[in-house]
């Protein structure tokens, strides 16, 4: 475990961040977030930055006044979002440039660009503009992709203004072993706040995703916070916590809730199956939440059903519980050293649920 310290509050790791893409979790009010015990949600640079602007959101006091978010904001660079998003991208040493994905309209990012939109933005923690590899991607390619990372994590660093924003590296290096050491070692020389696991859930399978952090955590410090970007099925979480990682977002759970499909302590729903139309059971009976402390599955499939714009706040509503409380339960089974065995038994309810479904 660990305790994060940042000007708007400290939380405790192993923590899930809710994505707040465009200053905004969705379906949710901050009152909601706060209600749930989230204590650090996400933004992005990339959405930010093309709508409305990071200099009108700095006129209006910073993200966290611009949103009226009271707790602590990470802004990631929108060296993802170039990726997946942007349109016609050219790479070059200085940064990229690409098409926005909203109208078309040409841009450039680069690391003083990201850095000067992050800073602007006011978010706790800042993250270093890296670059993305696809997956798949050769060696040649990503080995490029790990120097273009070094190097604009280099300029990222210079110019980090003085202040009590913290500021990560994030290591890249696709699949390949070798190159996740020499992106970690290459970035731990800088001496960042944190690092983070980049370009991971792009596409690997389960278990390379695991050798690849066994081949990276090793050279990463234990005091500082590594957080693995976009990556959420609870079992990942379960096995990057069991690997010594602090801090997980994942657009996953708000997703998911969208289009009908809820956690459980008992494994996944799907809410618009017709099992559920005479339902009278909450989403999950071991489950605190709002939503499964007031309504029934019937009704929730009804809402979601009739396309009722209720049905998106309850369905975040629990599915982001599940996920602040099942890192909860997380951290307290380390408090107790007993976290193998809460891992054990969640892979063995996991395992008994796909029976009762089978069935």
């Amino acid at each position: 475990m660990g305790e994060l310290a940042t000007p708007h509050g400290s939380f405790d790791t192993p923590v899930f961040m809710p994505v707040g893409t465009q200053g905004s979790v969705k379906a949710l009010a901050p009152d909601d977030l706060e209600e749930l015990g989230a204590r650090i949600i996400l933004g992005n640079t990339y959405h930010l930055y093309l709508r409305p602007g990071h200099l009108l959101i700095e006129k209006l006091g910073g993200l966290h006044g611009f949103m009226n978010w009271p707790g602590s904001i990470l802004t990631d660079s929108g060296g993802f979002q170039v990726y997946s998003l942007a349109t016609l991208r050219t790479i070059t040493d200085q940064g990229v440039f690409f098409q926005s994905h909203l109208d078309g309209s040409k841009h450039f990012l680069g690391p003083k660009e990201a850095m000067t939109i992050q800073q602007a933005l006011k978010s706790d923690i800042m993250m270093a503009f890296d670059e993305c590899a696809p997956f798949p991607s050769d060696y040649d390619y990503v080995r490029n992709s790990v120097r273009l990372t070094q190097l604009w994590a280099e300029q990222c660093r210079a110019e980090k203004k003085p202040g009590p924003q913290a500021l990560f590296g994030i290591v890249q290096g696709g699949i390949y072993p070798d190159l996740r050491e020499q992106s970690a070692k290459q970035l731990v020389v800088l001496d960042f706040d944190g690092y983070a696991l980049g370009g991971l859930a792009v596409g690997e399978d389960p278990d390379t995703r695991v050798k690849v952090m066994q081949a990276t955590m090793p050279h990463l410090p234990l005091h500082k916070p590594v957080y693995l970007m976009g990556v959420g099925r609870p079992e990942d979480i379960l096995e990057a916590v069991n690997l010594g990682v602090d801090m997980f977002d994942c657009v996953m759970p708000t997703r998911n809730a969208r289009n009908g499909t809820l956690f459980t302590t008992q494994g996944k729903i799907s809410i618009k199956n017709a099992c559920y139309r005479e339902d009278q059971r909450p989403l999950d009976e071991a489950c605190g939440c709002y939503t499964c402390s007031r309504f029934s599955r019937a009704y929730l499939r009804h809402l979601y059903l009739a396309r009722e714009l209720l049905v998106y706040r309850l369905n975040t509503i629990h599915n982001l519980y599940y996920y602040i409380h099942f890192m909860e339960n997380i951290r307290q089974a380390i408090r107790d050293e007993k976290f193998p065995e809460f891992r054990d038994e969640f892979y063995k309810r996991q395992k008994q649920a796909e029976n009762t479904f089978q069935a």
